[in-house]
């Protein structure tokens, strides 16, 4: 069955290359990261610049709002983890987390723990209640670790995507993987976890140029998404919306039924490579990230 989607554009900003975006639960803000190591928080409502900050001199790849203790977590080639208050902009934290560039971070949704992962090939897990301790390090992939994401069914697991062309799912407990799902002809970039009744998913994004969806029961890859023509960038299931929203080198922004996986729509914004989607739980908003800018959309669709 077709989706009947509208699609709004409610705020555009032009800037240099976006890393990473994320949107506040609360707050009508978009938070993005800038290849140059800035960045802003802009909001969508009143098309203002609110904060802006130099982090580094370094891209800052990956950043997260963190709303219950009003901070910003920010990663950097630098190899740094940076935490500011949102309010003050004041420095929280800083110190080094990995030995080269970091891809990605996460924050437990319920813990006081922030998950990171690099180009060294590991992933680390970091408690704030204990003064931002490494309580754990988690190796087992053989190249570059892209992108890290915690089970929202059971928060205790974690899945993480390689350029080794494998994802692996761990549990916090243990420095070793669970198992590992392989079907991807080349490196896998960005992952995300959706829950269809009481089944868990995992979709993946990749160089092969294609998306998969994987039961994580069976283990198997139930459907693969062919459409771009370069490297999956970022993939997500939307958590109001019954779509799946793909994002590549290529430009155009795809949009999937995330019951049949047909193609359903293509946005193309013209501000070259997308890197970054946004999006949160309660809202029908998403944020992009590309080469030339960040966008927000309102998005609503029905079956």
């Amino acid at each position: 069955m077709a989706l009947s989607l509208t699609i709004e554009k409610q705020f555009a900003q032009n800037s240099e290359r976006v890393k990473s975006v994320d949107l506040h639960p609360t707050e009508p803000w978009v938070l993005a990261s800038l290849y140059s190591g800035t960045i802003c928080i802009w909001n969508y409502l009143s098309q203002t610049l609110e904060k802006s900050i130099k982090v580094t001199d370094s891209p800052v790849r990956s950043l997260k709002f963190v709303a219950r203790k009003h901070w910003i977590v920010t990663a950097a080639d630098d190899k740094i983890i940076r935490v500011y208050n949102y309010d003050t902009m004041e420095k929280i934290k800083e110190y080094e987390a990995h030995t080269d560039y970091i891809r990605s971070v996460t924050v437990h949704p319920t813990l006081p723990y922030l998950l990171s992962c690099s180009d060294d090939k590991v992933i680390k897990i970091w408690d704030w209640e204990k003064d931002w301790e490494c309580t754990r390090v988690f190796e087992g992939h053989s190249h570059y670790v892209m992108q890290v994401a915690f089970n929202p069914k059971d928060t205790n697991s974690f899945a993480s995507a390689s350029l080794d062309g494998t994802i692996k799912i761990w549990n916090i407990g243990s420095s070793a993987p669970n198992f590992t799902l392989d079907g991807h002809l080349k490196g896998v970039n960005c992952i995300d976890y959706f829950i269809r009744g009481d089944k868990t998913y995992l979709l993946s994004g990749s160089d092969d140029f294609t998306a998969k969806v994987w039961d994580c029961e069976t283990k198997s890859c139930v459907q693969t998404l062919e459409g771009h023509a370069h490297n999956v960038t970022a993939v997500t299931v939307h958590p109001e919306l019954p779509i799946i929203i793909t994002t590549s080198e290529d430009g155009p922004v795809h949009i999937w039924n995330s019951t049949t996986f047909s193609l359903e729509h293509k946005l193309n914004y013209a501000l070259e490579r997308v890197w970054a989607i946004g999006h949160m739980k309660g809202s029908n908003k998403v944020a992009f990230g590309f080469d030339n800018g960040t966008i927000v959309v309102e998005m609503n669709a029905s079956t």
